[in-house]
């Protein structure tokens, strides 16, 4: 794995000052931009780079996925989001992630045995969620959850062990639902419901949310397409701010289950995975579809603080691949339920404009995923404050996997970036001359 080709290939970083130079090694992937290796600059010329926010460095080798945001491409392992969504399942694409191929022969039935299977969680676990304030965040107890695992999971947590980094991954991969559901149940004081083998991953995922014990529930095949879709779509996304966070938690040796809990922290924030929910807060700021012009001339005026979320993205400059399939299952779910919800009518009114209109076409600012899965998740029934929840049962296989691929990575090493200092350079300690320093025995002798 992770072939690293130079092919004699360098760049040449001059000084323009002291007219040294330093020659950096050239890498090349399979396709995208080419990276110059950094490694060396250090040692050779006692510099840093420097790159807030890492939008133009390379912080790992990775085969699992592939962006091209000017063009609108996402692979996984290759194979087209577009695909994939079209003709695969959830767990087919979590094996292709963890693996590398598509599973042949009997290895899907074998996977989605072990997934499963692997859905209950330990008992004494519900017993944990009575810590929590019946109003806490979902993503709250989520996170807090999630970390606590590694106390019940002994026998997966030695992450030099292959056969405990595959049972670690699956049963990650198989709770995660379980331990999103129990989270929504408890936050809107219900009874936890137990998982049903019987039923695929994003059936059994609807049924533990949304079944109560006074009757029989039995999952819309449509909502469940949407599910999977939803899942999909947002399995994995190449080195975001979580998948990174993953990695740089897992990079110091910790254990499985305290990385993705560290990948949830990082998620909840309102840029990363709370996108969607900030999607349904806009539009009840919007209130009402006679609003929508207003607030678009809002969006337009730089000096107005309103921003139209749910429209562009930072890494597709074109269009958002994932949102095409989006919006096909964002009808079908709207058309299958025929709510008459005014909030769900000013989003599809929202988006006629955005399609249509010239400023929107001009700055290439189309509905995204985020704009499709808050309204999906919406009709379905779900609060805002679980959206972002269920984006953490879907990127939990991206992370695991990114995980174990960063593990078995032969040059992966504690992260550690650098920074360019700019405090106070070293300075004597001096005592004002008004200050005394007092003890309090000082004190207690002057009492006497």
């Amino acid at each position: 794995m992770n072939k690293l080709q130079h092919d004699n290939h360098t760049m040449t970083l001059t000084d323009d000052v002291t007219g040294e130079s330093v020659k950096l090694p050239v890498m090349k992937g399979t396709i995208g931009p080419d990276v110059i290796d950094v490694r060396g600059l250090y040692g050779a010329a006692n510099k840093f780079t420097f790159d807030p926010g890492y939008g133009a460095t390379g912080s790992c080798i990775s085969e699992l996925t592939y962006i091209d945001g000017d063009d609108g491409i996402l692979l996984h392992r290759g194979y087209s989001i577009e695909d994939l969504a079209e003709k695969s399942d959830f767990l087919e694409v979590a094996y292709l992630l963890l693996n590398g191929e598509l599973p042949k022969g009997t290895e899907k039935d074998e996977f989605v045995d072990a997934i499963t299977h692997h859905t209950m969680v330990h008992e004494q676990i519900s017993t944990f969620f009575r810590g929590f304030r019946r109003d806490a965040h979902p993503m709250a107890i989520l996170c807090g959850v999630t970390g606590a695992l590694s106390a019940f999971y002994h026998d997966s947590t030695d992450i030099q062990d292959p056969h405990q980094r595959m049972i670690a991954s699956r049963r990650l991969i198989a709770k995660m639902p379980t331990l999103a559901a129990m989270a929504y149940k408890y936050s809107i004081g219900q009874p936890f419901n137990y998982p049903k083998n019987e039923l695929s991953y994003s059936e059994n995922f609807l049924q533990m949310c949304f079944s109560v014990p006074a009757e029989d529930y039995i999952p819309d095949p449509i909502l469940a397409d949407a599910m999977d879709k939803i899942l999909i779509l947002h399995a994995d996304h190449e080195q975001n701010a979580s998948t990174s966070t993953v990695r740089l938690a897992g990079s110091s040796g910790a254990n499985p289950f305290a990385c993705i809990a560290a990948g949830i922290a990082s998620l909840w924030g309102p840029a990363h995975g709370g996108a969607n929910e900030a999607v349904l807060n806009m539009l009840q700021e919007i209130g009402d579809k006679s609003n929508i012009a207003e607030y678009v001339n809002r969006a337009r005026d730089k000096d107005d603080p309103f921003r139209l979320f749910g429209f562009g993205h930072r890494v597709y400059k074109n269009f958002d691949p994932r949102a095409k399939v989006m919006r096909q299952s964002c009808h079908d779910v709207l058309n299958k339920l025929g709510i008459d919800d005014p909030l769900l009518e000013l989003a599809m009114e929202l988006e006629n404009i955005a399609l249509n209109d010239q400023y929107f076409i001009d700055k290439k600012l189309y509905p995204n995923v985020d704009f499709y899965s808050g309204i999906i998740l919406k009709a379905m029934g779900f609060p805002t404050s679980m959206f972002t929840v269920l984006f953490a049962v879907a990127r939990t296989v991206g992370w695991i996997s990114q995980w174990k691929e960063m593990i078995e990575d032969p040059i992966n090493k504690i992260g550690r970036p650098r920074q360019l200092y700019t405090g106070y350079k070293a300075r004597p300690y001096q005592v004002e001359s008004s200050r005394e320093k007092k003890s309090i025995f000082n004190w207690l002798w002057k009492k006497d």
